[in-house]
């Protein structure tokens, strides 16, 4: 009905009213980008070479990775491409395709965060079970499963865009695109696209972060019923690295959701924009690093990579 006034083309902006900082603003996200490859590279590397390795931990940890990367690169290169050369053209196509992979990984993203929080949940609460209960086929259901709720309730946004008339507008103030962006550019109601995304976002990162927090609840209360300190300590720190990848994850995510839905009228325009373009970049920066820092067996593996001939202990 409305597939006359689909826009041919749409042309993103960048970042508006900051256009002469583009070069200096693109360094520190450019470095970011670079650090993200190389530690989820190494990460995975490390993690697919090394046998010993292969337990549920550490494959939901590549599995982060992969998420990590997919996410990061689906961004990252059309926003430099706007920041050094102006490049902000896309085709409708590819921004629904943009869109569609931007919102379906970062809530297969969400999903990992949750099966890691089950995984500590069973490695504490149930370790004598453990390889038994996550063996590497209920591993594999669990990223099937994610991927499948990740892809389901992401692809109704294309529909919901698609059936929008947008009258010849085209212009999008933003470094990437994403849904209520796009659907913000069309001359029609679209209360249906906001109430959808609010449900997507409440299914997504809403549940995953609750059923973390119960998860969580349920992990301190046996840890603090372990007998020893020291049991209590080795427990709490097989959790620390995680807690900090959620934090990592969910609080720029959250913030940005809050500011974009709500705060709409009384936050300026580049703030959103710079608050979207951290929570694709944040995260698979910082993940690697809180891993590496913090996983001594992780740390091992990567001074034996970059020193085959030495033996660390």
């Amino acid at each position: 009905m409305f597939s006359n006034s689909l826009p041919t083309t749409i042309f993103l902006t960048g970042i508006p009213g900051l256009e002469p900082a583009y070069m200096w603003i693109s360094i520190p996200f450019c470095s970011m980008y670079m650090v993200a490859l190389a530690g989820n590279l190494i990460l995975i590397l490390v993690i697919s070479t090394d046998h010993s390795l292969h337990t549920p931990m550490y494959l939901f940890l590549c599995l982060l990775s992969f998420t990590d990367l997919a996410l990061s690169s689906t961004t990252v290169p059309k926003m430099l491409a706007i920041l050094w050369l102006h490049a902000g053209r896309i085709t409708f196509g590819g921004c629904l395709a943009q869109m569609f992979f931007v919102h379906s990984i970062f809530a297969l993203e969400s999903s990992v965060l949750l099966a890691m929080a089950f995984d500590r949940y069973v490695a504490i609460c149930n370790p004598l079970r453990y390889t038994t209960i996550l063996n590497h086929g209920v591993i594999v259901r669990i990223g099937l499963a994610g991927l499948i709720r990740s892809v389901a309730i992401v692809s109704p946004f294309i529909f919901l865009l698609q059936r929008l008339p947008y009258c010849g507008h085209h212009i999008m103030a933003h470094t990437y695109c994403e849904h209520m962006g796009i659907a913000r550019l069309a001359c029609a109601d679209i209360t249906v696209n906001i109430v959808y995304g609010l449900t997507v976002a409440l299914l997504a990162m809403g549940l995953d972060s609750v059923l973390i927090a119960v998860s969580y609840s349920i992990i301190l209360h046996a840890v603090f019923r372990l007998p020893s300190r020291d049991a209590r300590r080795k427990a709490l720190g097989t959790c620390g690295s995680h807690i900090g990848v959620i934090l990592v994850f969910y609080i720029p995510a959250f913030f940005s959701f809050l500011t974009h839905r709500f705060g709409h009228h009384h936050v300026p325009r580049h703030v959103h924009i710079f608050l979207a373009n951290l929570y694709v970049l944040v995260p698979p920066v910082l993940n690697p690093i809180i891993y590496g820092a913090k996983t001594k067996d992780i740390q091992r593996r990567i001074l034996r990579l970059m020193s085959p001939g030495q033996d660390f202990v």
